[in-house]
């Protein structure tokens, strides 16, 4: 039977959060204010509200607003450890798994050398330092391997919140570290449970580590395979059914709890498991933007900053003021920077890693944070540890966790530019302030058309190597003798592509953008022919258009080919108007992807109605100026031309079929004329007319 919680712990409950998080908040905007991560603020917090500075000052105060007690510190501890999985799903959201594949070598020799070192001299520290620092239940050795333990981990969630505030997540030094760091605490909690068999039992249980071993290597292996598909079906399924972003934020706050329950199961702690589930739920295609970003908002703001405020709270520096104390902390704190440090730099220099870097990651792996004061709380309730060696391990987590920054901070100006990771950073900053080509999901749906054929060649071409296309196939029960789709997956050859098939009575424009609501980017649509002669878009393109909450990349293919060649179809040069509207930048973009991807040339024409004054002929130029900048960003080079014509839609084909281009890119905002989806009257002309293939980037209408 459940017992409730008092009306006093409840109220005292609630001060606590209250002080906690404003202390916590208020500290960490400081710490922000002098270029400091904002968590040297939080931990500092703790320290604050806790018996080090509050418990000296007005210790009747501290008593009353953090009495101690099970039921209070299970209340508050609750709310930390939550703190923790979401701050740890924030990481695994930006933990790009091709990236530590690539790294690996690194990774694991930094890993090792991190691990080796502090294990031994760990062992060290334990056998020299004065028997006044031994619990009343131990012995030499054990104490030694304690300490050896204490020394060893890291606290991830630490290490991974200053990366986050220095902005190191996406460099490969903060992989790297983020990697070892995982290896750390994985070993290091092997190797505690083992020793506190020992001291429990009096006896190794080696069948016990090497089940906790295996364990835990089978969650990882089934939760990138096998969770990885349970997680991309749930969260389709309640994107489908579930409504509005609420359901999604359910699921993914289950996966990331029931993962973190697992590892703790298995022997592991909470942090593995809620990792491992942040990476599986960031690989997902069907994880909502604004659920990612509620999650990473709800640990920043709230729940981040409690926990580490809470980790200050229980370090009484007075127990320092014995110098004896004294000594053997600073002793320990000493052994345990240069052994963490020295044990980074020696995997990062055997492996081939640069000076400066290996010193950085060492550095960043000595945030030992509250995941070493749970360790030393586990050695007090044993035995191994007393009030002097607890405080010892316990100023060692706080003060390593807030010198991370300071340290880092210097030498990460000294690290040398890799020209491999600038590239993809420099590749990821394009992409992130791009219009169009950051689109990581993009919708194929066909009929198996030649249309469908131009599509697959324009999306291979437009996307990002690593965006995922699904293919769509769309069967009513007039199509059993529609043509196979084996030519689209040709086209999309190398590329990561999912096939999905249905089977509907409905109208297929309605199946189609049930699916494209599923969490895709781009929605790629094929053209009929019969709009050359008729002017009119099919019915059911109509639709998908007029319902579609995503851009479409509508797509015609050129007069002259047909058939499997449209697959493959060969661009030389591609045309694109510049307007310097929102559709026309997407436009640009598209057109400079393309023709870097296979060494076109491009023509960017920028067309006026009339003669230009001054300021007009200045205001074109500068356009002109910042098209080419744009091209440069993409890797491509353009001709910017400037026309005069009355019919900005003539004057582009008159260029194209002089220039011989093979492709015209334009980009149209969807409006309603005549109670029918709209383009505009340039962009329908070229579709009708341009005997060059013609690719539009259409934005869904903005009511």
């Amino acid at each position: 039977m459940l017992t409730p919680v008092g009306e006093h712990e409840l109220f005292v409950f609630w001060i606590q959060l209250t002080a906690l998080l404003f202390t916590a908040r208020v500290l960490g905007g400081i710490a922000q204010r002098f270029r400091q991560p904002s968590v040297v603020g939080e931990l500092s917090a703790g320290l604050l509200l806790g018996p080090s500075v509050l418990g000296s000052l007005a210790p009747d105060l501290a008593s009353s607003l953090f009495p101690g007690g099970e039921v209070q510190s299970a209340l508050l501890l609750a709310v930390s450890w939550l703190g923790i999985v979401l701050l740890l799903a924030v990481t695994g959201f930006e933990t790009d798994l091709r990236l530590l594949r690539r790294l690996a070598r690194d990774s694991a020799a930094v890993s090792l050398g991190s691990l080796f070192v502090p294990l031994v001299l760990g062992v060290l520290v334990g056998l020299v330092l004065p028997a006044s620092f031994l619990g009343e239940n131990t012995s030499r050795g054990i104490f030694a391997a304690f300490m050896a333990v204490a020394l060893s981990i890291s606290a991830l969630p630490v290490v991974a919140k200053i990366l986050g505030d220095m902005g190191l997540m996406r460099r490969d030094l903060g992989q790297i570290t983020i990697a070892a760091g995982i290896v750390n605490d994985i070993v290091g909690w092997l190797l505690l449970g083992g020793l506190v068999g020992v001291v429990t039992t009096g006896a190794v249980n080696m069948r016990g580590i090497l089940a906790t071993a295996g364990a835990i290597l089978g969650f990882l292996v089934l939760a990138l395979t096998v969770g990885q598909r349970a997680v991309n079906v749930s969260l389709r399924l309640v994107r489908r059914f579930g409504g509005e972003g609420g359901a999604a934020l359910t699921t993914t706050l289950v996966v990331l709890l029931g993962a973190g329950a697992i590892t703790h199961a298995i022997g592991m702690e909470v942090v593995i498991g809620a990792f491992v589930a942040g990476i599986v739920l960031g690989q997902s295609r069907y994880l909502p933007e604004d659920v990612r970003h509620g999650i990473e908002q709800m640990s920043n703001a709230a729940f981040a900053p409690i926990y580490f405020a809470t980790a200050g709270l229980y370090m009484d520096l007075r127990s320092l003021t014995d110098p004896r104390n004294l000594a053997g902390a600073l002793a320990v704190l000493a052994v345990a920077t240069a052994a963490k440090t020295g044990g980074a730099y020696l995997g990062g220099r055997i492996s081939g890693m640069d000076r400066v870097a290996s010193v950085a990651v060492g550095v960043g792996l000595n945030a030992r944070g509250a995941m070493e004061i749970v360790l030393a709380t586990i050695g007090l309730s044993l035995g191994v540890l007393n009030e002097a060696s607890y405080t010892a391990i316990a100023m060692m987590a706080i003060v390593t966790s807030m010198t991370v920054p300071p340290l880092l901070r210097p030498l990460l100006r000294r690290v040398p530019s890799n020209p491999e990771e600038e590239e993809r950073l420099k590749r990821e900053e394009l992409l992130a302030g791009s219009v169009i080509a950051s689109a990581a999901n993009a919708l194929l749906p066909t009929r198996g058309g030649e249309n469908s054929l131009m599509v697959g060649r324009m999306l291979d071409l437009v996307l990002q190597p690593e965006a995922h296309v699904t293919i769509f196939s769309v069967r009513g029960d007039d199509d059993s003798n529609a043509p196979p789709i084996d030519g689209i997956t040709e086209a999309l050859a190398g590329r990561s592509i999912e096939v999905r098939r249905t089977l509907t009575r409905r109208q297929p424009a309605e199946a189609i953008l049930e699916e494209a609501a599923l969490g895709y980017d781009l929605l790629g649509v094929g053209l009929n022919e019969e709009f050359r002669g008729t002017h009119e878009l099919s019915e059911q393109i109509q639709e998908v258009l007029a319902g579609s909450t995503i851009p479409i990349l509508l797509v015609r293919r050129p007069a002259t080919v047909e058939g499997p060649a449209l697959a493959t179809l060969p661009i030389r040069r591609v045309i694109v108007p510049v307007t310097g509207t929102l559709v026309g930048l997407a436009s640009e973009e598209i057109a400079y992807t393309v023709a870097a991807r296979v060494g076109a040339a491009v023509d960017a024409v920028h067309v006026v109605s009339r003669p230009l004054g001054t300021g007009g002929a200045a205001h074109a130029q500068s356009q002109l100026t910042r098209t080419r900048i744009l091209a440069g960003r993409f890797g491509r080079g353009v001709s910017a031309l400037m026309r005069t014509s009355p019919l900005a839609y003539e004057e582009l084909l008159t260029t194209a079929n002089e220039r011989d281009a093979d492709l015209i890119v334009l980009g149209a905002q969807l409006r309603s004329h005549e109670g029918r989806p709209f383009l505009g009257h340039g962009t329908e002309y070229l579709l009708e007319h341009a005997p060059q293939a013609v690719a539009v980037v259409v934005y869904p209408s903005p009511s």
